[in-house]
């Protein structure tokens, strides 16, 4: 039986060779790191592709026919590219688990990022982000959001709607206040606030149960928050 995965990298291709699109049991499909700056609308063909990687390549845009691939379920992967505006396709991969978007230069994450139910992993940091959302709070399976390296001012509300998320790192921002309701984030481990513009912090950080780190490095908080002290009582590590 043929191996159902490919891998093609470093190759500096311009153009992915036409007879990848013939291979229509592939389940793994590796075209990273070459040059890239087209995928023709024939990759809908890989009606079996269950993981896709097309990073660190030229692409300005992505075809709409990904989001038509049935079982993209695993990952997708887009980091390093030229993208500037998110490719509303990928956001009818409803089970895909796995999205890397990161370096590259969006300005938002469009309010139907919302049905995307089987994220589990999302990273999009290195982006132009300055807001999130209210549709990010709908993602009742995601894990780690990773948001690094924009320019967010605020987190919205529904934040506090991802009650399975362990880790929310959002250093590097522009960020001056945050929701009270990340306080229902009772699973979250790990938070990561460095190098934004906050001078104060809710007390509803203090419900965070299971916290293992908060990172407030590099900021101009106004004194000692109490909920500080709380999330060391329990043992968290708090980085000032």
């Amino acid at each position: 039986m043929r191996d159902r995965s490919l891998v093609i990298r470093f190759e500096q291709l311009t153009a992915a060779p036409a007879w990848i699109w013939d291979r229509t049991d592939l389940e793994f499909l590796c075209l990273s790191d070459n040059a890239l700056t087209e995928i023709p609308g024939d990759i809908g063909r890989l009606a079996n592709l269950r993981a896709l990687d097309i990073a660190h390549n030229q692409l300005t845009k992505v075809p709409e026919a990904i989001g038509a691939l049935p079982n993209l379920t695993d990952y997708l992967y887009l980091a390093d590219n030229r993208l500037t505006e998110f490719p509303e396709t990928v956001t009818r991969l409803e089970r895909l688990r796995y999205l890397g978007i990161t370096d590259n230069q969006l300005a938002e994450l469009p309010a139907s990022i919302g049905n995307m139910k089987g994220l589990v992993e999302l990273r999009a940091y290195n982006n132009r982000l300055t807001k999130l959302p209210e549709a990010i709070g709908s993602l009742p399976h995601l894990r780690e959001l990773h948001l690094a390296g924009n320019a967010l001012t605020c987190l919205p509300a529904s934040i506090g709607g991802l009650e399975q998320l362990r880790i929310l790192d959002f250093r590097n921002n522009k960020v001056a206040a945050i929701p009270e309701s990340i306080g229902r984030l009772r699973n979250l481990l790990y938070l990561d606030l460095r190098a934004n513009a906050l001078t104060n912090l809710p007390g509803q950080l203090g419900n965070l149960s299971n916290l293992q780190k908060l990172d407030l490095r590099w900021m101009n908080l106004a004194g000692t928050p109490e909920c500080l002290a709380a999330l060391e009582s329990r043992g968290c590590v708090v980085l000032r």
